[in-house]
């Protein structure tokens, strides 16, 4: 069964694993994967965020359906993989050593 939006089948692949609706997920995630995986998430969506906008703001956030939900949570990723792909080659902060920092409350969106 589906995941994501019809319009967004082409990100399918992805959702089962990426679709992740907490920041630490999100992150254990990244933490866990390697660079071709996020890599594979970066090439797929990048190209679709600003459809993903637009498709999700067409809803009220308090009445946004299940798949549009998803979609947005698979953004979300995007955006956790992103400094990875793009700048640091690499799933964790660069010269961070044992730093750790933990959300204790979610943004609010």
């Amino acid at each position: 069964m589906p995941m994501l939006p019809a319009e967004f089948a082409d990100l399918e692949p992805f959702a089962a694993n990426w679709c992740l609706a907490t920041e630490p997920e999100r992150y254990a995630k990244r933490l866990a994967s390697s660079m071709e995986e996020m890599q594979a998430l970066y090439d797929a969506a990048f190209p679709r965020i600003e459809d993903s906008i637009t498709y999700c703001d067409k809803f009220d956030w308090d009445d946004l359906p299940d798949d549009a939900r998803a979609l947005f949570h698979l953004m979300q990723s995007l955006v956790m993989v992103s400094f990875p792909v793009e700048v640091w080659s690499q799933p964790r902060v660069p010269d961070s050593g044992a730093a750790w920092a933990e959300l204790i409350r979610e943004p609010v969106v």
